[in-house]
C-alpha cells in the first residue's frame, strides 16, 4: 500500500525529490496606480473623441491639400503644392477675405458692446429684470436655420420691416439683394442671435464685482463713468476675453446665415471664408482647393487665438 502524504491545508503537496515550487505574488496596483487608471479611464472617450473628429479629420486635411479630388470624375492624384500656388493667385480670394473681415469686425464689436450693455441694464434689481433676461436669452436657444429663415422673410424686399418702415413712409431698400446692406443684415441677424450668450456671461461676472470696491471707489469721489471703466471693466476683463475669443472663432464660422439669407451674394459681396470653402469642396468638388482653404481658416483662428492670449498680460486684471 502507499504512503499516505499529509496535505498542508493552503499548500499544495509536493512530489518527493520535486523542487520547490517559487513563491508567487499577487501584483497589486497601489493606489495612486489605481487613481491614475481611474482618471484614464473617464478621460478615455473624450481622447477617443478627439482624436477621431478632430486629430484625425485636421491630419487627413493637410493630406487632400496636397492631392487633386474630384469625387464626381473619380481622380484623385498627387498634385504637390498646387493648390497652395492656386491660393496666391486665386483672383477672388481678396474680396472673400475683406468680406469675411468685415462681417468677423462688425460682429465681434457689436455683439459685445451690447451684450454688456444689457448686461449692465439688467444687473440693476428692477422688477420684471427676470423676464427680459429670457426675452434676450431665448435667440440663443432657438434653431439657428428656424431663426434666419424668419429673417429672411422679414428682410425680403416687401417683408415684414420694409412694411413697418412703410407706415411712417419710408421706402426700404432690398435688404439682401444689396452689397452693403446684405452685409449689415447678416451681420445684424447673427447679433441679435447670439447676443445672449455673451450678455449671460457679462452678467454673471458684473454680479461678481464685489460690493466694497464699489462703495470704495464712490466714497473717494468716483464718478459712474470713473467706477465703470476704472473698477467694473478690469474686474471682468477675464470675461471680456473669453467673450471676445468665443466671438471671434464663431464669426469666422459662420456659414448657415450666409448660406440661407444671401447664399454669398450679391455678386460675392457676403461670401466668407467658410462659404467660399464650401462652395469650392462640395458645390464645384474640387476638395483638394477646399482642404487648402481649410487650413487658411485653421492658421487664421489659430493666430488671432495665440495674439489674443499673449495681448491678456497687458488688460486683463488677476486677482493673484
Amino acid at each position: 500500500m502507499a504512503d499516505a502524504t499529509t496535505v498542508t491545508p493552503g499548500r499544495a503537496h509536493a512530489r518527493p525529490g520535486a523542487a520547490p515550487a517559487p513563491n508567487r505574488r499577487r501584483f497589486v496596483p497601489s493606489y495612486a496606480v489605481r487613481d491614475q487608471l481611474t482618471g484614464y479611464l473617464f478621460v478615455a472617450p473624450q481622447l477617443v473623441g478627439i482624436s477621431l473628429f478632430v486629430l484625425l479629420p485636421l491630419g487627413l486635411i493637410f493630406w487632400y491639400s496636397f492631392h487633386e479630388w474630384n469625387v464626381l470624375a473619380g481622380t484623385f492624384r498627387w498634385v504637390g503644392l498646387e493648390n497652395f500656388e492656386k491660393l496666391v493667385s486665386d483672383p477672388k480670394l481678396a474680396p472673400v477675405m475683406q468680406a469675411t473681415a468685415v462681417f468677423s469686425i462688425g460682429l465681434v464689436v457689436f455683439n459685445l458692446a451690447l451684450a454688456l450693455l444689457l448686461a449692465v441694464l439688467l444687473n440693476r434689481k428692477v422688477r420684471g429684470m427676470t423676464a427680459f433676461r429670457t426675452i434676450f436669452f431665448s435667440p440663443v436657444v432657438v434653431s439657428l436655420v428656424a431663426w434666419t429663415i424668419v429673417w429672411s422673410f422679414l428682410l425680403q424686399d416687401n417683408g415684414g420691416i420694409n412694411g413697418i418702415l412703410q407706415l411712417v413712409g419710408i421706402d426700404g431698400p432690398n435688404w439682401l439683394r444689396e452689397g452693403p446692406t446684405a452685409m449689415a443684415s447678416v451681420i445684424v441677424v447673427q447679433v441679435f442671435k447670439n447676443v445672449g450668450l455673451n450678455m449671460v456671461l457679462f452678467l454673471a461676472a458684473l454680479q461678481g464685482v464685489p460690493q466694497e470696491v464699489q462703495e470704495a471707489a464712490r466714497m473717494d469721489g468716483a464718478s459712474d463713468r470713473q467706477l465703470f471703466w476704472r473698477i467694473t471693466v478690469p474686474l471682468i476683463s477675464p470675461t471680456i476675453l473669453l467673450t471676445s475669443i468665443i466671438t471671434i472663432v464663431g464669426s469666422l464660422q459662420v456659414f448657415a446665415q450666409i448660406a440661407v439669407l444671401t447664399q454669398g451674394g450679391p455678386g460675392i459681396s457676403t461670401t466668407v471664408l467658410v462659404y467660399y470653402l464650401v462652395q469650392q469642396a462640395f458645390d464645384f468638388h474640387h476638395f483638394g482647393y477646399g482642404s487648402t482653404l481649410a487650413i487658411l481658416l485653421f492658421g487664421i483662428v489659430l493666430v488671432l487665438t495665440i495674439a489674443q492670449w499673449q495681448l491678456r498680460k497687458r488688460w486683463v486684471f488677476y486677482e493673484n
